[in-house]
């Protein structure tokens, strides 16, 4: 039996395949973080292509906390209605919607101050943050827990904290960006507390089910590699989180060997040793090589990147593949639309 194409439940939503769109930063929005046109068709089309869940991109929950002056915000409730609007396309269509709450820290390109937990720089072409005070820390807590509310408000499904990818929780986690002496730095579970304060802050707010995505290794001598995880992921578990949406890199320059399915044995390795659901990620292109992740146990959901920008009817061709049939994604509309 082809698994890629059973429905998943995680807590009481139901997502009709295994099939995730990855979150990926469109920079598309306005100046001042708001949803446009270009995402409704962007998101929509994707649901209509027959994706279970659809997580949108990095979304700041600070102003300074973005990417670029063109990502997406929901730091302030003026943010609501564009995201509902990107909500209600994507559940037109019978997909599920997740939002990922972001943080670039010291990845962040926009006018201003740039804050990490460690005052170095990404790399020469990157400026030097300052080192977060306590206060800091406590803001930047409580901007996560309020954008959870915005997102709950907006109609969400799913949550997803973004903790990969070299911005501001990962580099509290790694060793390799976090240099500090005081309780947010040093030993492991002082290097995850932000997390920690973070899940806990959403979870007042938030009863839904909520994912973390990880870079499980960063490719350096010193870094974290997959094993790190599994006791990170296990701290999770008791905090009540779903899933962890297992990618890699980007944390400090690095070499990467990419190739098909390369990341997929770093999920695996979290998913055995801290007993908690997980999502592949990374050069899946193909329905037999994401129903091959699913099948052999090594994740429980498939999430597709760059392939679903270049082709946004990426399960339907999935399904050829595997000689399954979809019925074709009728819209469901709410009266008023």
């Amino acid at each position: 039996m082809v698994k890629l194409f059973e429905s998943y439940t995680v807590q009481d939503v139901t997502l009709r395949n295994r099939i995730v769109m990855a979150p990926m930063c469109t920079y598309e929005a306005n100046s001042d973080g708001e949803v446009q046109p270009f995402h409704l068709t962007h998101y929509g089309s994707r649901a209509v292509g027959g994706v279970g869940l659809i997580i949108t991109e990095a979304t700041a929950v600070l102003p300074e906390g973005r990417i670029s002056s063109n990502d997406l915000g929901i730091w302030d409730d003026y943010h609501i209605e564009g995201q509902k609007k990107i909500v209600e396309q994507v559940h037109a269509y019978g997909a599920k919607a997740g939002v990922q709450l972001a943080h670039a820290g010291r990845k962040s390109t926009v006018d201003g101050r740039i804050v990490a937990p460690s005052a170095l720089a990404f790399n020469e072409n990157y400026r030097t943050p300052e080192e977060m005070t306590l206060a800091d820390i406590k803001a930047v807590v409580q901007a996560f827990a309020d954008a959870a509310i915005r997102a709950q408000q907006a109609g969400f499904d799913i949550l997803e904290i973004h903790a990969a990818h070299g911005y501001l929780v990962n580099t509290f986690l790694s060793p390799l960006t976090n240099k500090r002496t005081d309780e947010y730095g040093g030993n492991a579970e002082n290097r995850y507390r932000l997390l920690r304060n973070i899940i806990d802050a959403i979870r007042v707010k938030w009863d839904g089910p909520l994912f973390v995505r990880v870079s499980a290794n960063e490719y350096t001598e010193g870094g974290l590699v997959p094993e790190d995880f599994i006791q990170f992921a296990r701290w999770m578990v008791t905090q009540n989180v779903n899933l962890i949406d297992v990618s890699s890199g980007a944390v400090v320059p690095a070499t990467i060997s990419a190739y098909p399915l390369y990341q997929v044995p770093f999920a695996k390795t979290i998913k055995i040793g801290a007993n908690v659901a997980v999502g592949a990620v990374g050069l899946i292109t193909t329905g037999q090589e994401a129903e091959q992740v699913v099948q052999d146990g090594s994740a429980d959901l498939i999430f597709i990147g760059r392939e679903l920008l270049r082709d946004p009817y990426f399960p339907y061709r999935a399904a050829q593949q595997l000689d399954v049939t979809l019925e074709p994604t009728v819209a469901v509309y709410k009266r008023g639309w």
